[in-house]
């Protein structure tokens, strides 16, 4: 049995203007887990977060997402955090909208919210869950074009798709929440096919 979660962050950029856009994905599932659990977040300058609980603790880093590593670390090291006991919630290129999974460990994909918590931390070894946003187009991206993509709110159906992903993620939170992490992949992946494919072409780099 993995060790029960203890710290949930959910991913994005600060800010009015960055809060509909797909770059967001992770701080909206996190917001609608703190309602589940009904807490309401604080801000903790000292975390560069807003915070909610205790165990678990949700955050929403108020940094931009390339220095998100700053909150996460801030956290972890002041409630003495496992990294396997953090879960990181981030939007996922290689999934469509629709698409979640749940993993521990792993590379960044280009990912630089991903990358900077792990160099933080000194390792990449904490759960991550990926919510799909799918890729704009086939085929090489530059860094920009993609930094355009994420940073740009999705269409109706993509954001109905990426609300229900959202939406089975909470709907396994008691398994994590319980340390049943394996269960909770089993139950989150198990899907019909074709649903959940991955998109074609590489992710690129991310930009905040």
């Amino acid at each position: 049995m993995a060790n029960a979660l203890r710290l949930v962050v959910g991913l994005g950029n600060p800010g009015r203007g960055y809060a509909s856009t797909r770059h967001n994905a992770g701080a909206w599932f996190v917001e609608r887990l703190a309602q589940t659990l009904s807490m309401a977040f604080r801000g903790e300058a000292r975390f560069h977060s807003l915070v909610a609980g205790s165990e678990p603790r949700l955050a929403l880093p108020q940094t931009f997402m390339n220095r998100s590593g700053l909150a996460v670390a801030a956290l972890a090291r002041f409630y003495r955090v496992a990294p396997g006991e953090i879960l990181v919630v981030h939007d996922e290129l290689d999934l469509k909208p629709g698409g979640v999974k749940l993993k521990l460990g792993g590379g960044f994909a280009g990912h630089n919210g991903l990358k900077d918590i792990a160099e933080m931390l000194g390792t990449g070894d904490f759960w991550r869950m990926r919510i799909g946003i799918g890729h704009p187009r086939d085929g090489a991206l530059s860094e920009q074009e993609v930094a355009d993509y994420v940073l740009r709110p999705p269409s109706e159906s993509e954001r109905v798709a990426m609300e229900d992903a959202i939406s089975r993620g909470l709907a396994v939170w008691p398994r994590l929440a319980a340390g049943e992490a394996e269960r909770a992949m089993h139950e989150l992946h198990t899907r019909p096919p074709g649903l959940e494919e991955k998109q074609g072409g590489p992710s690129g780099a991310m930009k905040s």
